[in-house]
């Protein structure tokens, strides 16, 4: 069963956190799973940018990112070449380290 570090946030897990998760969960069900209230403003359907992450370590054995969630991504605040959606990161059996970003930008509910 893999870890999911998480990285501190000002207001999301300001001490960060270290939570357990099974392969096959999204990155986002795991951090909800574990009261982290990642921001998910679509539902988890991959149409705004809400949950983008970026992930630190360990993201060579998350599934590939699909062609979808790289158009969305282009649309997030700090993109970087580790962002993922933590609705579409599925988890594999290694530990992860992800850091939620400072700002996020909602495409869901935003005008852009």
């Amino acid at each position: 069963m893999p870890q999911v570090i998480f990285l501190p946030h000002h207001e999301l897990c300001p001490e960060g956190d270290v939570i357990q998760a099974e392969a096959g969960t999204t990155v986002l069900d795991a951090a909800l799973a574990n009261g982290i209230e990642l921001e998910h403003a679509c539902e988890k359907s991959c149409a705004c940018t809400t949950c983008h992450v970026v992930v630190r370590e360990g993201g060579d054995s998350l599934n590939p990112p699909e062609e979808e969630e790289e158009d969305m991504l282009d649309k997030a605040w700090g993109l970087e070449p580790e962002s993922r959606l933590a609705c579409q990161a599925v988890l594999d059996d290694q530990d992860l380290v992800v850091e939620i970003p400072k700002y996020t930008i909602n495409l869901a509910s935003e005008v852009h």
